[in-house]
């Protein structure tokens, strides 16, 4: 499972560090680049939830979720690759389009696996591991943008897809082809959220399950996708205008930036397991605004010292707030889903809330950016993730209200 979500995230990673500076190629906004690199989270919002609403059904009738994983991933690789050998904006953002659609078709996908293989009480350590397998893409990432962009980069573009291929075929080999038994069996899986649910349980449709949401608008189910989509927003936006910030602020080159998030991301490696098992006690609401408090001091430092040193200590400590978050975010809303036959389902609206944020997280980032100059990005973020730090003490105070739906 971790294999194949350092699959899917090594190409993600990478279209989030350098896919904004081939823009700017073309485009001198920060805004529109930021609205431009949102765009393939709006394709998320459109397409993630009824792709996990038919891998649900295709778990449901034995077939499992690979099928559209593995084809997916396939397709997806050809318009990333392009990315450099266009030479119009039409062209890049052609590619941009084709790769964020076919992206998005399994990328909620690949992480709904963690269900179908963990039992409930484990998947708070499972999403530790899993976790980790993504802060090692960033590794990987950063690594390709030090080494490798500087002196070629459709070469630099190559790398990524291909090790997505080979990491997926490694991990379909592991547990989609040889241990197809190794799945939960329904004893297993009887407990926690399928504790007294009917076995004829059905998936539901993503519209079923978001009028559910509506009926209960101040519910925890709620509370936690509104702090998914700020959280997910500021970290995205991070992420989208880290590698332009290191060039405009730092005087740093395009492959110099790109490797600023590599110590953040070694950080991220060696805690997120250990904060995943403290997760399991402390409680998932707990755990995610500990982390959005983290970020808010980090970006608050990274701010106070705009050099290559403070911004590399503000990273580490930004990305241990965004580990907490990631190790409980899923876990939490799958908690609340009322039979194991929507996991799917719930995963895709996850990445609604997600990718909704990350859509506009960048964009609107960049318009401040435009308003105040480079040198404000850091505080403009620590404003806005200072939002999110209220939406979770909501939630907090919510939860501890409501024993019965405690996270």
């Amino acid at each position: 499972m971790t294999l194949a979500v350092f699959a899917q995230e090594s190409v993600w990673n990478f279209y989030d560090a350098q896919v904004p500076t081939e823009l700017r190629k073309y485009l001198t906004s920060a805004g529109l680049v930021g609205l431009i690199m949102g765009m393939d989270n709006i394709l998320g919002v459109l397409i993630q939830p009824w792709m996990g609403f038919l891998s649900d059904r295709q778990a449901r009738a034995g077939r499992g979720r690979w099928p559209i994983i593995l084809i997916g991933a396939c397709v997806a690789a050809v318009p990333f690759a392009l990315i450099p050998w266009t030479h119009s904006l039409p062209l890049l953002m052609l590619c941009v389009v084709a790769f964020a659609a076919t992206g998005n078709a399994f990328k909620g996908i690949t992480e709904t696996l963690v269900s179908d293989y963990i039992a409930p009480a484990n998947r708070t350590k499972a999403q530790g591991f899993v976790k980790a397998g993504v802060s090692l893409t960033i590794v990987v990432s950063s690594l390709i943008s030090l080494l490798v962009v500087d002196r070629s980069i459709r070469l630099a573009f190559a790398v990524p897809p291909l090790l997505m291929l080979l990491m997926f075929a490694a991990s379909w080999t592991f547990l989609g082809r040889r241990h197809s038994a190794a799945q939960l069996s329904e004893t297993e899986t009887e407990t926690g959220l399928d504790a007294g649910r009917s076995e004829h349980d059905a998936p539901v449709s993503p519209w079923t399950t978001v009028r559910q949401f509506v009926r209960d608008p101040t519910g925890p189910r709620a509370a936690l996708m509104l702090g998914i989509f700020c959280f997910a927003g500021m970290w995205s936006a991070l992420r989208s205008l880290t590698t332009s910030y290191g060039t405009e602020i730092l005087g740093l080159s395009r492959g110099a930036a790109g490797g600023l998030t590599l110590p953040g991301a070694i950080a991220f490696l060696v805690c997120v397991v250990p904060i995943a098992y403290g997760s399991t006690r402390l409680g998932h609401a707990r755990a995610m605004r500990y982390g959005v408090g983290m970020f808010v001091v980090g970006l608050l430092i990274g701010f106070a010292s705009p050099t290559v040193a403070g911004t590399t200590v503000a990273m580490i400590i930004v990305s241990l707030g965004y580990a907490s978050f990631a190790a409980n975010a899923l876990v939490a809303l799958w908690d609340l889903a009322p039979n194991k036959y929507v996991l799917g389902t719930y995963s895709g609206l996850y990445t609604v809330a997600a990718s909704a944020g990350a859509s506009l997280g960048p964009a609107l980032l960049g318009a401040t950016v435009d308003l105040t100059g480079w040198r404000f990005m850091l505080l403009n973020a620590a404003v806005f993730a200072a939002i999110t730090f209220g939406v979770f003490t909501h939630l907090v105070r919510r939860t501890t209200r409501s024993p019965a739906s405690a996270i």
